[in-house]
């Protein structure tokens, strides 16, 4: 059989194993940069170990060819080329292991065994002691070629942090040497090459919940899976890690940024800063109550009702200046809103410009502020809470005669 024609069978054979299969294709590539090629001189009644060269981040499964040679004779063809010539070579690991085996097309007489280890320490102590019990596969009848894929999810083998595996063989001539050719390919999983496993990406999201932001968060799962997703497609884990702190924690920031616009994490953030600012209020820390609600002003994202809490702080701590400023602000959000323009009347009152507060207690007498609560009775309400905070009260008769 010429090479030509049996590189053809070879690729309709893998051809029809997909097919028929219906196999999902998972995106990756043959790693051809990092194979491990060896020729290894085994001598009689011998165990030689190879460690091959280091696999690739998110290798997934790896083709291995091993080939038993007589005096001078040499590979007719290497696996890379071969794997070349396979139009979908992801189909190899999804049932057509067998048709691996026919890739070792060039063989001696000669006869050997092997076994594979996780570690150089088992493969040390079988080299030692003949036990395989150490193992993860041990080919215990001598041959002369082979060839197998070992996958990450079905061989003991390696798994998503292998970097290495070991390679122990005996030779089963009693008197003369051996040659043996061993070929390994990884096959990378694309996205996996990005570094991102499991446990990679449970690190990152408990790092996200470590932060302010997220301890403030009643729910801060959303939050962080929108940051780890950036990360994943900024970085590869690698690069991430190599980051100096200060660095992780400005990328931290300013994905976090974006993650409480995109999530709805920032409104229940504000929830529960407008909720922390009305406490404080209550119990007379107003002061306190403007510092905590000022982010969400900072951010943008301030409602007709932050504007008028904020004005309502800025009346108790006799700020006036600032509480006209912010609640002009709100009242131009929404012209309808009586709360925002009595709080406006209240700091003309306070400010001492008493025409352009009788004006507007006057204009809005005969309504209501909210649906069971009237102008008038709000009125009142507010001026004794004004005269309990210590707030001047000079005006305060006069007005209520106007609305009367």
């Amino acid at each position: 059989m010429n090479t030509n024609y049996f590189l053809l069978v070879l690729t309709s054979l893998f051809f029809t194993i997909n097919t028929t299969a219906q196999i999902a294709q998972v995106e990756g590539y043959w790693d051809k940069d990092r194979v491990t090629s060896r020729e290894i001189i085994v001598n009689a009644r011998d165990i030689v170990i190879v460690k091959s060269e280091d696999l690739p981040v998110g290798t997934t499964e790896i083709v291995y060819r091993i080939t038993v040679l007589d005096g001078n004779q040499e590979m007719a063809n290497s696996l890379v080329s071969i794997l070349k010539a396979i139009p979908d070579p992801s189909g190899i690991s999804q049932g057509s292991a067998g048709a691996v085996f026919l890739l070792s097309k060039v063989a001696g007489n000669d006869k050997c065994k092997y076994a594979i280890f996780t570690t150089n320490a088992a493969a040390k102590a079988y080299r030692d002691t003949g036990k395989s019990d150490k193992a993860c596969l041990y080919q215990n009848n001598p041959v002369n070629k082979d060839a197998k894929v070992l996958s990450a999810d079905k061989s003991a083998c390696f798994g998503p942090n292998t970097t290495n595996i070991w390679f122990a063989f005996e030779s089963k001539n009693w008197i003369m040497n051996q040659k043996i050719m061993l070929e390994i390919i990884p096959w990378v999983d694309t996205k996996l090459s990005r570094g991102w496993s499991l446990n990679n990406r449970k690190k990152i999201l408990t790092q996200c919940q470590a932060t302010e932001t997220a301890k403030k968060l009643q729910n801060s799962d959303e939050y962080c899976i929108c940051i780890l997703d950036k990360l994943q497609k900024k970085f590869k884990y690698q690069e991430f890690q190599k980051l100096l702190s200060i660095e992780k924690v400005k990328t931290f920031k300013d994905n976090g940024k974006s993650c409480l616009s995109e999530t709805d994490a920032e409104n229940s953030l504000n929830d529960d800063v407008r909720t922390k600012s009305s406490a404080l209020a209550k119990e007379g820390k107003f002061g306190d109550a403007i510092i905590n609600i000022m982010p969400i002003f900072d951010s943008g994202k301030a409602t007709v009702a932050d504007y008028n809490a904020l004005g309502t702080y800025y009346l108790y701590t006799k700020q006036y200046d600032k509480a006209i400023k912010f609640l002009k602000e709100g009242e131009k959000k929404d012209e309808s809103e009586l709360l925002v323009k009595l709080n406006l009347a209240h700091a003309y009152l306070l400010n001492g410009h008493y025409s352009e507060a009788k004006a507007i207690y006057k204009k809005y007498k005969l309504q209501n502020v909210t649906d069971s609560l009237s102008w008038r009775q709000k009125v009142k309400l507010d001026f004794e809470a004004f005269k309990n905070a210590g707030l001047p009260s000079d005006d305060f008769r006069k007005v209520l005669r106007t609305i009367d």
